[in-house]
């Protein structure tokens, strides 16, 4: 199912991303016959000259000619980079959300279980409710014939387990956030070198022959940070959302611990 989320969101991106490009195309072929009408219908020399304003370009476009003049083979493997970080991250948030439960509620309908239909019935309602706490509790209540200090063992145990969980993927994350930055300053440095090598060919510092080499240094540099950061920002709030999910689920855990002491005593009662 995990799996299924990412693709499905990477898809969606990679869609969004070829529907934007085809979009501009489509609107500069458009462009090009009217402009050509307009050079046929110039007014003749001695006709007064109205000066038009320059329409400025969407955002979108812009980028895509950015793109364009940072090299597509440098630039394509930070989209895709970014992409792919963005798909594992997609797909970690929504993990996230869906193991978010309200486990007093749970807490609550667990010991009215209990007091109802003992710990078989407890486990029902665990086995029913979705998220990692309640799988930590089931596990837990399953360990309950064995003694109290092996429902604290099992949930301590378990816990680790559903926390490996909710960290899968982050190294991946981590890993695209280190090599955005790389390979956007081995296309600065491809840049320059390409600059040098147009200066030792015309065998002069002409600022038109440096200026191709060092526009790519610079887009790639940029492009590469750029999206080093926005995959920080989506990085730091999934260790934020895991790390509140682990404090939940402790807390919760010494609440079960509590109630299965308050039960046990009321049966030997």
């Amino acid at each position: 199912m995990k799996k299924l989320i990412s693709l499905i969101t990477l898809a969606g991106l990679l869609t969004f991303a070829t529907a934007t490009f085809a979009q501009d195309e489509t609107t500069e072929e458009q462009a090009a016959p009217a402009q050509t009408e307009v050079a046929q219908d110039e007014p003749a020399a001695g006709d007064e000259m109205v000066p038009e304003a320059t329409e400025e370009k969407p955002f979108h476009q812009q980028l895509k000619i950015k793109i364009i003049e940072g090299g597509p083979i440098f630039m394509g493997f930070l989209l895709v980079a970014l992409i792919l970080g963005l798909a594992i991250a997609f797909e970690r948030i929504i993990y996230l959300n869906l193991a978010t439960v309200n486990t007093k509620k749970l807490l609550t309908k667990i010991e009215n279980a209990l007091n109802e239909g003992g710990v078989d019935a407890a486990m029902e309602v665990c086995r029913n409710t979705r998220g990692p706490v309640a799988s930590i509790f089931y596990q837990g209540l399953s360990r309950y014939p064995d003694g109290i200090d092996m429902v604290e063992k099992s949930v301590v145990s378990y816990g680790s387990v559903q926390m490996g969980q909710m960290e899968k993927g982050l190294t991946w994350i981590s890993l695209f956030i280190a090599l955005l930055p790389m390979l956007g300053f081995m296309g600065t440095v491809i840049g320059m070198i390409g600059a040098f090598d147009a200066i030792e060919a015309a065998g002069d510092i002409n600022p038109a022959v440096v200026a191709g080499g060092i526009k790519v240094a610079l887009i790639t540099t940029v492009g590469g940070l750029i999206g080093a950061m926005i995959l920080q920002v989506f990085y730091n709030y999934i260790l934020g959302k895991i790390d509140t999910l682990v404090n939940t689920m402790e807390d919760a855990s010494i609440s079960l611990v509590d109630i299965l002491v308050d039960y046990e005593r009321k049966a030997n009662n």
